[in-house]
């Protein structure tokens, strides 16, 4: 059954990430890599890496983020955990440790090393969600505008194999309330995207 070759492949790959040197450290401290993918995955969300919370949890977006995320999404806990439909692919697996300013950012060759591999097992790959400026600069290249602001506003470009988002953080309330057109513009098409995705071959 080719399905299963794409899954058999896919846990090779998950073993060479937890054997190679670079992530020798992490997987002594026993921390599993953490995203979440299957042959069927249909979106990929595509964040920065995992926070200390997430990693120790080894769930990613299981905080207010996550929530967040969900209603732009228009699906529930069940969907959004369901790697068949949704695949979680950070661009580094692993915490990345603190820095001044928060968390240090995910290291740069890692999702060179490990995206492609992982993603040329995905064949039913419909849409990649960029969520931030990490993913949006490294898989938008040359496209990626001025700032993420722009990037995001610009997301007709990118559909359909892409689509921009600012980080659904709390955190990010000015952001929201300085730019209310993505609550009016980019939202409605973004759910839409998605609702038609999932409803297809369901």
């Amino acid at each position: 059954d080719y399905m299963n070759k794409y899954d058999e492949n896919l846990k090779k790959i998950y073993n060479d990430i937890i054997n190679d040197q670079e992530n020798i450290d992490y997987t002594n401290k026993g921390w599993q890599p953490l995203y979440n993918v299957t042959s069927k995955s249909k979106i990929l969300i595509i964040g920065q890496a995992p926070g200390i919370k997430a990693q120790t949890k080894n769930k990613t977006w299981d905080d207010k983020s996550g929530d967040k995320l969900r209603t732009w999404l228009g699906v529930n806990r069940i969907e959004f955990f369901n790697p068949d439909i949704f695949g979680m692919l950070p661009m580094d697996f692993y915490y990345p440790g603190k820095g001044k300013t928060g968390d240090l950012p995910p290291r740069i060759e890692f999702a060179q090393k490990w995206h492609p591999k992982i993603i040329s097992n995905l064949p039913n790959l419909k849409l990649i969600v960029l969520i931030g400026n990490y993913s949006q600069k490294y898989y938008l290249g040359d496209k990626y505008k001025r700032t993420l602001t722009e990037t995001v506003k610009s997301f007709k470009e990118f559909i359909p194999n892409f689509f921009p988002l600012p980080h659904p953080s709390p955190l990010n309330f000015r952001w929201f309330n300085n730019n209310l057109w993505f609550e009016l513009e980019a939202l409605p098409k973004f759910k839409k995207l998605i609702n038609a995705i999932i409803k297809e071959n369901a």
